[in-house]
């Protein structure tokens, strides 16, 4: 039959119907989004996840994920919604929950409350549950769509996804440094490189982190507290120190947070040295060498055990080299100060080094201004990528 003019005017309209409910499905996530990077840094071993129920074109009901144990997401804001989720769109940046841990399903949840339609911008990493939780909703009538915002919400989930699918955390190495590379002049004073409003950045990046890694030169050299100012449950502190040269007097056996400060050293540390670790209140891992250092490795997949999904390693510069050389950075935040120290100034990545020809090779994702500094964000370079030689 011939197409008519009304069949063609359907058509448009139903067009414009689903692009504007695709920019309303996007408007939504963001809203579900933000709410969940309110969680980044408290949930662990759970994912930060966000959600916002909608009826009508207004929000009735909103919620994140606070910490583990603690009720998910889409129950915070089915309570805020009541009655009013029947009928009602759910967004949601993960994929609902369909097994019963220490909260029930929220895929019951979702189903009893009424939901019609449910978005999500991510479905879940874990192998053993990814997709179950949407194959369940559609299996008892509610309408589902996934992806969408799918970048963001997967980069929100990136800690977790690493964690659940190999054991050991995201780890994001920041250094901060002069336009030359150099972190420390000859003497070894760097205080201060960067500028004060860097330094409220990392704050920031403290806060979001589950444990803050710093070699043992860092530690003697620069004495830091590496605590982000929360007063509640602040992120583990990891010193990789393999011969025992943190003294007792420093800031990180002295404070409040000495309970949550981990000291991963090997055999070469004294036992004098390793009881007055423990006297201060610290935990000690006595681990096995690398090249002549603490196993990074070990450091990780130990911290993967206690459910730590995010490390966010401060420096120095041979635990840099250490970090890259193995394989274990998965994003690179670059603080760079407009100076120059030259010179025998201390090197940002220490260690023997690379060949040209094998050095490894990043790709940069983000370049920004803050304050008089430059934050260049990058990512390894993998193998088959764009770029590599």
């Amino acid at each position: 039959m011939p197409r008519t003019r009304g069949d063609s005017d359907g058509r448009r309209v139903r067009t414009k119907l689903r692009a504007m409910q695709a920019n309303d499905d996007r408007f939504w996530m963001q809203r579900a989004l933000a709410l969940a990077r309110r969680g980044v840094g408290r949930t662990r071993p759970n994912p930060p996840v966000g959600a916002v129920i909608v009826r009508s074109g207004r929000a009735v009901g909103r919620g994140y994920h606070r910490r583990a144990g603690g009720p998910h997401a889409e129950v915070y804001a089915l309570r805020q919604a009541g009655t009013r989720a029947q009928g009602a769109t759910l967004y949601v940046t993960l994929e609902p929950c369909s097994t019963r841990g220490r909260t029930g399903p929220c895929t019951a949840a979702v189903v009893a409350a009424g939901i019609a339609r449910v978005v999500v911008g991510a479905r879940d990493p874990n192998p053993r549950h990814r997709g179950r939780g949407l194959d369940r909703l559609r299996r008892r009538g509610v309408r589902v769509a996934s992806g969408v915002c799918s970048d963001e919400a997967g980069r929100l989930l990136r800690p977790f996804a690493k964690w659940i699918t190999r054991g050991v955390p995201f780890v994001t190495l920041k250094m901060g440094m002069t336009l030359d590379g150099r972190i420390a002049d000859a003497s070894g004073r760097s205080r201060w490189i960067t500028s004060a409003v860097s330094r409220r950045v990392v704050r920031q990046l403290r806060k979001e982190a589950d444990a803050i890694l710093v070699g043992s030169s860092t530690a003697v050299r620069d004495d830091p507290s590496l605590l982000a100012g929360r007063a509640s449950s602040p992120a583990w502190r990891v010193v990789v120190d393999a011969h025992g040269r943190l003294p007792p007097t420093a800031r990180l056996l002295n404070d409040g947070a000495v309970g949550r400060t981990i000291m991963a050293t090997t055999r070469k540390c004294t036992p004098r040295r390793l009881a007055r670790w423990r006297g201060r209140g610290a935990a000690v891992w006595v681990l096995p060498e690398a090249r002549g250092h603490v196993s990074l490795g070990c450091v990780l997949r130990r911290l993967g055990r206690m459910g730590i999904l995010h490390v966010l390693c401060e420096g120095g510069g041979e635990v840099a080299a250490a970090l890259i050389r193995g394989g274990h950075v998965d994003e690179f935040l670059f603080f760079v100060a407009p100076g120059i120290m030259g010179g025998g100034a201390v090197p940002v990545v220490g260690g023997a080094g690379w060949s040209l020809a094998g050095a490894p090779r990043l790709k940069f994702a983000e370049c920004r201004r803050v304050g008089p500094d430059l934050l260049i964000r990058a990512t390894p370079l993998r193998r088959g990528e764009v770029g590599q030689r």
